[in-house]
């Protein structure tokens, strides 16, 4: 078994190299049998020595491109392989997108914002809308820096913020993606939690781990992670951070405090958008707690650049049965 190493600039480099979801060192491992491994900005090649040295070789070549400000598009990449291989595959032989690539490719942005936005999945993986509320959330989004959006359990309100975002980070409009959400329990006590910080907390980022690997494969995401281009935390750990260039999504912001909702809201840096996503009716506040999302709602609604977005059961896209639970349980409180 032989290895070799290879110091990347930055994880940017990383993702023109690799690809958006590393398509390129997929192909790249398959053709020349060689296992890639990204650790921070190095690159590590394991395999035979012919298969280490032909895809050294090839990363070398394409990082010369790269240098030249050329793209490494499907052709470039298909031409520079070993072997012979057809510059473009026959239509009927290429390989359908995955669902996150699909999904991604629907969000585009402009130079003034988002356009052509979708939410909800469909049986082929793109993200259309699928209610007229959603179509609001789209434009609320398009046109302001911070949203907030209400509505109940599976309305799509996270689903679409966590795409957009790294779909903003893919197109490079943002260098980074901070996602939120408080730490409080679903009125239950769950004691002493075992681990490291991580561990501890990994109960309550949970869902938004989920829906971001609904969306990138896990070594992506890790090494994303790993990089501090994606963060996932506590709202605690939020106080005292400025953030620029940031797509920040506070989830489950029902859960928050008055302060803490002005604390978070005041880590917005130059060139940050914020969505704020919760849903009222799933307060998990000790009683007599105010929630703050309510408050900065009715607080800030009217102020240039905030839009608020209510959606209700008709929005739910999960199955059938959420909407029916989430009606009955309305007409009860009401």
């Amino acid at each position: 078994m032989s290895e070799a190493f290879l110091e990347l600039e930055h994880h940017d480099e990383a993702r023109a190299l690799f690809g958006s979801r590393d398509e390129n060192l997929q192909r790249l491992c398959s053709e020349t049998g060689a296992k890639v491994v990204l650790r921070g900005n190095q690159v590590r090649i394991l395999g035979d020595d012919s298969q280490v040295q032909s895809c050294l070789a090839m990363l070398r070549k394409w990082r010369g491109l790269l240098a030249k400000n050329q793209e490494l598009t499907p052709e470039i990449i298909i031409a520079s392989l070993p072997g012979e291989v057809p510059a473009k595959p026959p239509a009927e032989h290429r390989e359908s997108p995955s669902r996150g690539a699909a999904m991604l490719q629907e969000a585009g942005w402009s130079a003034r914002g988002m356009s052509d936005l979708r939410t909800g999945r469909d049986r082929v993986g793109t993200v259309r809308p699928k209610t007229d509320g959603q179509n609001r959330y789209m434009e609320a989004i398009r046109g302001n820096d911070l949203v907030f959006c209400d509505g109940p359990a599976g309305s799509g309100k996270t689903y679409l913020a966590v795409a957009l975002a790294l779909e903003s980070l893919r197109a490079e409009h943002v260098r980074k993606i901070v996602l939120v959400r408080p730490a409080v329990e679903a009125g239950e006590k769950l004691g002493f939690l075992p681990g490291d910080m991580f561990a501890k907390v990994n109960p309550f980022i949970r869902p938004l781990l989920d829906a971001m690997h609904d969306m990138v494969d896990f070594e992506q995401v890790r090494r994303y992670m790993s990089n501090d281009v994606i963060e996932i935390l506590p709202l605690a750990f939020m106080r005292g951070r400025t953030l620029n260039d940031t797509f920040m999504i506070l989830d489950e912001a029902q859960n928050t405090t008055v302060t803490q909702m002005k604390m978070f809201l005041t880590r917005m840096g130059q060139n940050s958008r914020i969505v704020v996503t919760g849903d009222s009716t799933q307060n998990d506040l000790e009683k007599g707690v105010q929630s703050g999302f309510r408050d900065a709602i009715r607080r800030l609604s009217s102020i240039s650049g905030v839009a608020t977005v209510q959606l209700t059961g008709k929005d739910i896209v999960r199955h059938r049965l959420v909407r029916e639970i989430v009606s009955a349980y309305e007409a009860e409180q009401a």
